[in-house]
């Protein structure tokens, strides 16, 4: 197998607001739902912690960008702080000073020879809006759209790469399931099917709008972020496989299927699925809400390329009101094969490269094989200097990208590891790190070190290839050899 990463293919590395910039009251900034709930809640947060500081990115942006540059990467994913743009979410009240701080860091990206990718919405809705139902509410896609309008006029003449919204499956935590994610705003039966029929609207609109106002002469590109896994029966039962095939449908197709499909609208399964759900449970009509005509054909079409996020992969068996399923009545369970190695630090991240593989033949056989970036793909520790395992997770899963990429034919054209600091990792604070520079929380001015990991990836986007061994100085002037899998 070739090791070569295709020519012009993207490398580099993602960030969102809330859990690296702090400053969450400075400068006109409003208050987020994440805001709210780490400081009401500190109970529900692993050591009560909050993003109040954070990696202090507000203020140490130049100094991120000059790691950036150190890494040697195209591309740098970040979020856009809504709050910080729109204090109250709405467009009559527009802060200065956050369209002065984004405009320096895509200044200082541009100067370093960085392309800016900007997800307009990662998870820190503002409080305002929450208090009117947050994503339940319908009127949000308007609200989304004002907002997606001010950062199109602000920041489109040179940010050309654009995700609308993060992982819609994972915004839905906030409003079903046992997780502590914010606004844990909990609309049992219902709040699940409102918030992913409102994020394809606001999707849409801002996607829209860029047509309308702003492709021409901007030349950008407009896409949304999904949150993927892959998932295998438990066992060779027609329940089991059955429930399988609702697990990879909710998981990735309740997204895809309005956006990419040629068809539109919800994927027939879930749509039959979900209607007898409802009868069952003494609903008149279906709790998942119905696109009009014309709702499914502004909503069609709405992409440029796809923004792919993997980590890992379970095992599903059918089971009423299914243990750590987000939506209850999907009548199934989720697990782990106890021979799957645990990712580092992590509760539900096993090592399964072969997984990541499997979800991009997935969307090309049945999405016509759209372009696609992997937007999120990264290994949680405790902050380890030498992160060997890290260094080993990412050539696993970035050969399973190659192998799509050349035996499959998938249109990958790039890979952004998350992330590219210890960042905060919403319930879990900073328990779990992810970046390959380690920052230290203990210390006020959040000092950075570049880890094992930060100088293999540079060494990786240096040669545009997969090493057949690397061999890197770690602490103790001790030596590291690191083999790809074959």
């Amino acid at each position: 197998m070739t090791t070569k990463f295709p020519d012009g293919f993207l490398f580099g590395v993602a960030t969102s607001a809330y859990q690296i910039e702090g400053a969450w009251n400075k400068d006109g900034k409003g208050e987020s739902i994440w805001d709210t709930f780490t400081h009401n809640n500190p109970e529900k947060i692993n050591l009560g912690s909050n993003g109040d500081v954070a990696c202090n990115s507000y203020y140490m942006y130049k100094e991120d960008v000059q790691l950036l540059k150190e890494l040697g990467v195209d591309i740098y994913r970040f979020s856009i702080s809504w709050t910080r743009i729109l204090p109250t979410g709405h467009i009559n009240e527009i802060n200065q000073a956050g369209i002065d701080y984004y405009n320096k860091l895509i200044d200082e990206l541009i100067a370093n020879g960085i392309q800016p990718m900007v997800t307009m919405y990662h998870w820190d809705l503002p409080q305002p809006l929450q208090n009117l139902g947050g994503w339940t509410n319908p009127l949000i896609a308007n609200y989304f759209e004002d907002y997606a309008h001010v950062l199109f006029t602000n920041f489109g003449d040179r940010v050309k790469w654009w995700n609308t919204i993060n992982e819609p499956t994972s915004i839905i935590l906030g409003y079903s399931g046992p997780l502590n994610m914010a606004p844990k705003v909990l609309t049992h039966g219902h709040g699940a099917y409102l918030v992913m029929h409102s994020i394809l609207l606001a999707h849409a609109r801002a996607y829209r709008l860029y047509d309308k106002k702003f492709r021409e002469s901007q030349q950008g590109k407009v896409s949304i972020v999904v949150f993927t896994s892959w998932f295998v029966p438990k066992t060779e039962s027609a329940e089991d496989k059955a429930a399988t095939d609702r697990a990879r449908q909710i998981c990735i197709d309740w997204i895809l299927h309005p956006i990419y499909s040629s068809t539109g609208d919800y994927p027939p399964l879930l749509k039959k699925w979900f209607a007898e759900k409802s009868k069952s449970n003494g609903y008149f009509r279906s709790c998942l809400p119905r696109f009009t005509e014309e709702e499914v054909e502004f909503v069609r079409g709405t992409w440029d390329y796809l923004g792919l996020n993997y980590y890992t992969t379970f095992l599903i068996s059918a089971g009423l009101h299914g243990h750590g399923v987000h939506i209850e009545d999907a009548d199934l369970e989720v697990s782990h094969d106890p021979s799957w190695k645990t990712a580092g630090t992590s509760k539900w991240i096993k090592d399964t490269p072969w997984g990541f593989r499997e979800v991009l033949k997935w969307v090309a056989k049945r999405y016509e094989n759209p372009p696609i970036i992997i937007t999120e793909n990264g290994y949680p520790d405790n902050g380890d200097l030498a992160d060997v395992n890290r260094i080993n997770f990412l050539i696993s899963h970035m050969t399973e990208v190659l192998r799509a990429v050349n035996t499959d034919g998938s249109h990958v054209f790039g890979y952004i590891v998350w992330s590219l600091l210890d960042n905060f990792e919403w319930p879990c604070g900073y328990s779990e790190k992810f970046g390959l520079y380690h920052v230290d929380f203990e210390d006020s001015n959040r000092k950075r070190t570049a880890k094992e990991s930060a100088r293999f990836f540079a060494d990786l986007v240096s040669t545009r290839k997969l090493p057949e061994s690397i061999k890197h100085k770690i602490a103790g002037g001790a030596s590291l050899l690191l083999s790809m899998m074959q």
